[in-house]
């Protein structure tokens, strides 16, 4: 993310520009633009040394007209009030396009969790709870992991809130490990739901998917589903994907122009996404500098890594022959890249459509702890699919109705069920 970026700004002008087509009225615009609650606290941890550190962490609360906020809590060195805004904001947007029944939230910590040992990392997760659990709850607002987090740190997360509360609770924080209220298939959702919608997009460009190729920014959890699914369940080819290298602090691009191997990749992939350059090398793997993803003759750009990932100064790299760009990150694309994509007549599928696999299967690992009752991965997998088709041909018929861009139809569908629901409950 470039230095200049604000994402909440970002967010906000997103907003802007949509409510002022819609013709809303200037009380909800104000009440949309700004997040509901916020809390920002200090963090002091013991670390393994002895000595105590202090973090800061966030909780945002957006939206809850449509049901409980709902986002997860990412673990980043840069992380930033705004920054927390800004996701939160795009939650609210991202669940009312699903058409699930929640709202929108996030949460953060200041942080490298790299530099942690596991029972530091512990340590700060009770603490974050303790500092923002009586605002928290399944009834309320419900966090999940995201960048810098994992399925681990929410079973802390979880039990240290159910042990405040004196009950076992295990809805009040989903993504959590399989065995320990966790759903199956939460893993692999946001990319899978990611690839869901490529597939719709094809099937409305009239494009045959089997023999499509892809080029994938990230290797994290998201990129590494989506780059599995994109060659199981389309038949096509990812021949790129990128990472951070935490220890050269600088990311890299590793191609295969007859497709990469995405579980192999895996194998040679740390927790926080960083591939081994030299097994990579072994394999053939050709290593080109962070931003060549961008440029491949490929059929499907996948930025699943960062915020504003797509700029100004990098998004003329595109190349001419790319149909489709599908956000997998949240915010990957500047507003000013993003009307170079639209006025080059890019199929654009928006951050909070194409990536809501993962809240909506987080909304299912609720459903499932309310129930006591855990589905099999396939019936898991099989509402997913039809959630996220759904929310495409949704946002699809809006476009067409209204001869919108499919960012702007998106804001439209997700902004009227929001308006909805808040005139429903009397707000405004």
């Amino acid at each position: 993310m470039s230095k200049e970026l604000n994402p909440f700004k970002m967010a906000q002008q997103q907003f802007d520009e949509v409510a002022e087509q819609m013709g809303l009225e200037q009380s909800v615009r104000e009440m949309l633009r700004w997040p509901m609650r916020e809390f920002r606290f200090q963090l002091p941890v013991r670390m393994d040394d002895g000595t105590i550190k202090v973090f800061f962490g966030f909780r945002v609360q957006h939206n809850d007209a449509r049901g409980p906020g709902k986002g997860g809590i990412r673990f980043a060195a840069n992380e930033t009030q705004d920054t927390v805004r800004a996701l939160a904001t795009w939650m609210t947007w991202k669940t009312a396009v699903a058409d699930i029944p929640l709202g929108g939230g996030k949460g953060g910590v200041v942080v490298d969790p790299s530099q942690l040992s596991d029972s530091e990392k512990e340590r700060l997760c009770r603490e974050w709870i303790d500092s923002v659990w009586k605002n928290l709850g399944p009834r309320n607002d419900v966090p999940a992991p995201d960048v810098g987090s994992n399925a681990q740190m929410m079973g802390w997360m979880m039990d240290e809130y159910s042990k405040l509360r004196g009950e076992y609770v295990p809805g009040v924080i989903t993504g959590k490990p399989v065995g320990g209220g966790g759903s199956l298939g939460r893993t692999a959702a946001t990319g899978f739901g990611v690839i869901v919608t490529v597939r719709e997009a094809m099937k409305h460009l009239n494009m045959d998917s089997v023999g499509t190729t892809a080029s994938i920014q990230g290797f994290g959890n998201v990129a590494q589903y989506a780059a599995r699914t994109f060659i199981e369940m389309l038949g096509g080819k990812v021949i790129s994907v990128s990472c951070w290298d935490r220890e050269d602090k600088t990311s890299y691009t590793f191609t295969r122009k007859d497709g990469i191997d995405p579980y192999f990749l895996q194998s040679i992939t740390d927790q926080y996404g960083t591939i081994d350059k030299e097994e990579a090398k072994k394999a053939h793997y050709v290593i080109e500098d962070g931003d060549a993803w961008l440029s491949k003759d490929v059929d499907v750009l996948i930025p699943a890594a960062i915020e504003g990932a797509i700029t100004m100064d990098n998004v003329a790299q595109i190349h001419e022959n790319v149909k489709i760009v599908a956000e997998g990150a949240n915010g990957p694309t500047t507003p000013e890249a993003d009307a170079v994509i639209r006025d080059r007549g890019i199929f654009m599928l928006p951050d909070f459509l194409c990536n809501a696999g993962g809240v909506t299967c987080s909304y299912f690992e609720q459903v499932q702890n309310d129930m006591n009752y855990y589905w099999p991965e396939e019936e898991v997998l099989e509402k997913l699919d039809q959630k996220m088709a759904n929310a495409f041909q949704g946002v699809l018929k809006m476009a067409l109705d209204k001869n919108l861009y499919m960012r702007d139809a998106a804001y439209w569908v997700a902004i009227a069920r929001v308006e909805k629901a808040m005139r429903l409950r009397g707000w405004i």
